[in-house]
């Protein structure tokens, strides 16, 4: 069996080389992170394991790679970039890899929160411009923070942000429990968080999932923190409840399409802070996230010891 990392970027191509054992089946590292979809049969040659970070690969596209009977997406939002269910009716089988970077992704939001609550972007952008813009701030010690699904990455959230003294709310689609989270219907969280942060998967029960009802459900100036995909949230309605004040400032690092358009709305709305889908770049994640892939391609083929 052979492997193909279809889409490396400079510092995952790297890690993967690191990686990579001698007792692992034929690994190609793909040096290419802007690769069409349509060059993707062409790279892959027989290949049985395609290894994604980024490209969509469309069922048609799929097809064409002859040997292929396994995708393994770096990441939880494989949906974002192929159709899991049209694959396997056509005997492709979609990996997909979880907690590789919770700590990284909630630290990210994290910081979103604290950036957004404080007004940094705002006041760096003024500066820049030769302005002395000061904001006034949104003191946290003490809010209400409101989690929007609960998995490994809002657990993390949920330690940090009770730490910093802040109460923790939480809905689930599935009961959980977690200590000094407190988990209430998804209305009473809406109410009463002054701090909504968004975990939930995309499918089809999830998108659009923040709409306008949702929003006109929330507290006045509330801050919303979205490092889940771009796709759950109404983007429509944001804007609309953050011209009006409704949304006192959101702080996203997920967005409908990617890379945001330089023109984009979001680019010309103040209260809002930017971040380019980078929230679980960090050494520690990339390095659990090639191990995990290629853990994935060592129990496909039998090949190797999984760690």
């Amino acid at each position: 069996m052979k492997a193909v990392f279809i889409d490396a970027n400079a510092s995952l191509a790297d890690v993967a080389q690191r990686l990579h054992r001698s007792d692992d089946i034929p690994y190609l590292i793909n040096r290419q992170a802007d690769i069409k979809p349509e060059e993707i049969p062409g790279v892959m040659g027989d290949a049985q394991i395609l290894i994604v970070d980024h490209t969509s690969v469309p069922t048609a596209i799929a097809k064409q790679c002859k040997g292929l009977k396994h995708v393994v997406f770096l990441g939880t939002g494989a949906r974002s970039y192929m159709n899991p269910e049209e694959l396997a009716e056509i005997g492709i089988e979609v990996h997909i890899i979880k907690g590789y970077g919770d700590t990284a992704v909630a630290e990210c939001a994290f910081a979103l929160m604290w950036a957004s609550a404080k007004g940094f972007a705002l006041m760096d952008r003024g500066m820049r411009a030769g302005n002395w813009l000061r904001t006034d701030a949104v003191q946290l010690t003490g809010k209400t923070l409101g989690l929007i699904g609960f998995g490994g990455i809002a657990s993390e959230m949920a330690r940090l942000a009770l730490g910093a003294g802040m109460e923790v709310l939480a809905w689930n689609r599935t009961p959980k429990s977690h200590p000094g989270v407190k988990f209430v219907e998804l209305d009473d969280l809406l109410a009463r968080s002054r701090v909504i942060s968004l975990h939930l998967l995309l499918n089809d029960e999830t998108r659009g999932f923040v709409s306008r009802a949702r929003i006109a459900k929330m507290q006045d100036g509330v801050i919303l923190i979205n490092t889940a995909r771009g796709a759950v949230i109404d983007e429509t309605a944001l804007l609309e409840g953050l011209k009006s004040g409704k949304v006192g400032h959101a702080g996203l690092d997920v967005f409908d399409v990617e890379p945001l358009p330089k023109d984009h709305a979001f680019t010309k709305v103040e209260n809002v802070t930017l971040s380019a889908h980078s929230a679980f770049r960090t050494p520690e994640a990339s390095d659990n996230l090639i191990e995990a892939s290629l853990n994935h391609c060592r129990r496909i083929s039998g090949q190797g010891t999984i760690r």
